[in-house]
């Protein structure tokens, strides 16, 4: 799907708060032909003045022609972020080009485990790994274990903490964990990343996603436990 690389015009069709700073954008988008779940898309904003500037955006959901759906969590002082968080609104209009990026995805018809490792808003290719799971009806074992600053942060908890057979979910908290949680405020530890039919030998798909230093030292901790580097696969967004 990679091969659909051309600039397509965009109409913003749907908007909704999901944290303090990110918000879920459904775009309608002529010529768009679906996606697979992990890919991304570049959207490109164009100033009265004839300034662009273009950021990479992962997919939340995937599996519909002609309809892009974005997380868009934003970055203090960024040229794009702010106005698609903040400004944008139904009827208004941007670029989109896409569906990127081969590596960094899965295949529903794969039925070897899959952990996913997510920082923040590096959850946001999972939800649409998880979606795809949820309605084609397969049931590779997932795992997602998902690191954020505290609660308010968690990006769709709701919908991730839905039972589902086959899936396991286990957030870790930095800064501040709800009432009663088992455990104190603190970063992803190997034991975290450790779980019956997860393992190296279970031929487990692994897949990071977070900001920089989030992906080096999560991705350091996997091969320590001894997942071979080929199958982690890493996305990571700004600097470390």
């Amino acid at each position: 799907m990679s091969r659909h690389v051309t600039w397509h015009i965009a109409t913003i069709v749907g908007a909704r708060p999901l944290t303090s700073t990110a918000r879920a954008l459904t775009l309608s988008v002529p010529g768009f032909a679906g996606a697979l779940p992990g890919q991304h898309v570049d959207v490109r904003l164009t100033a009265p003045d004839g300034y662009q500037a273009t950021r990479a955006y992962s997919l939340a959901e995937t599996g519909h022609d002609e309809r892009v759906d974005l997380v868009v969590d934003e970055v203090p002082d960024g040229e794009v972020s702010p106005y698609l968080t903040h400004d944008a609104r139904p009827g208004d209009q941007l670029e989109v080009r896409g569906p990127l990026g081969g590596y960094f995805v899965w295949h529903d018809a794969d039925t070897t485990p899959v952990l996913l490792v997510a920082g923040g808003s590096g959850v946001v290719p999972f939800l649409a790994m998880l979606r795809a799971r949820r309605s084609t009806g397969r049931r590779a074992p997932f795992r997602l274990v998902c690191s954020v600053r505290t609660p308010a942060d968690a990006i769709e908890r709701g919908e991730v903490d839905t039972p589902d057979r086959g899936f396991d979910v286990r957030w870790v908290f930095t800064r501040e964990a709800p009432p009663g949680w088992p455990t104190p405020p603190r970063r992803i530890t190997t034991d975290d990343l450790v779980a019956p039919g997860f393992g190296p030998d279970d031929g487990t798909d692994v897949f990071v996603c977070g900001p920089t230093g989030f992906v080096e030292a999560a991705a350091g901790l996997l091969t320590d436990l001894g997942h071979p580097p080929d199958r982690v696969r890493t996305e990571r967004f700004g600097g470390a």
